[in-house]
């Protein structure tokens, strides 16, 4: 398979949830592999100088408006979470160890993390919650905070922050076919034009 999409992504990014729901069936039409990139959007910001819309609040409602008319669009559930922003770092070491040791669970462990924030608009800030939520997802609590606290999955994690840096990513989703970069989970018509 020779095309590709690169999914740099934040589980705490309401974006990266709609742009999940929408790239594996678009990669799979045209043939191209959907690469998972897991960065640490905070990072980002703090590395690029960029903030959340939701810091001005003007843009934030705007921002949620939008959300949910591609929502619709999709034909996908979405719910605006009130405990927003929630702090992702262990929950992107949780995505990043999975990705490592448990490649074949990705999907299962994002369905479970997006489906909390951006449906059922849980407090992933709290970590009773989020063990209870991961359990009920069908995972061991415990070894989610292994794989998390493990040094590879720290590096790996750091790693792909600074990469995405490198290549001028400064939020999530951004998505690269070949050296092409869109921003936003609102691109799909370009992606899948270079993708043509």
């Amino acid at each position: 398979m020779s095309k590709s999409v690169d999914f740099f992504f934040d589980v705490g990014s309401p974006s990266s949830y709609l742009a999940w729901t929408q790239l594996p069936a678009l990669c799979a039409s045209h043939g191209a592999e959907l690469v998972y990139r897991p960065m640490l959007l905070g990072g980002v910001y703090q590395a690029t100088g960029n903030a959340s819309p939701a810091t001005i609040p003007v843009k934030g409602r705007y921002t949620q408006m939008d959300y949910e008319r591609h929502a619709r669009r999709y034909g996908v559930p979405f719910q605006g979470n009130p405990h927003f922003p929630v702090i992702t770092l262990f929950l992107m070491r949780a995505v990043t160890g999975i990705q490592l040791r448990r490649p074949e669970q990705l999907q299962q462990l994002l369905g479970c993390v997006f489906k909390a924030l951006w449906i059922d608009a849980l407090n992933l800030n709290d970590a009773q919650l989020t063990a209870r939520t991961l359990a009920e997802g069908g995972f061991d609590p415990a070894e989610i905070e292994r794989l998390a606290q493990d040094a590879e999955t720290k590096a790996a994690l750091k790693a792909t922050t600074q990469e995405a840096v490198e290549r001028g990513v400064f939020g999530a989703p951004t998505l690269f076919v070949g050296d092409q970069m869109f921003f936003g989970q609102d691109r799909m018509d370009f992606v899948r034009e270079a993708l043509s």
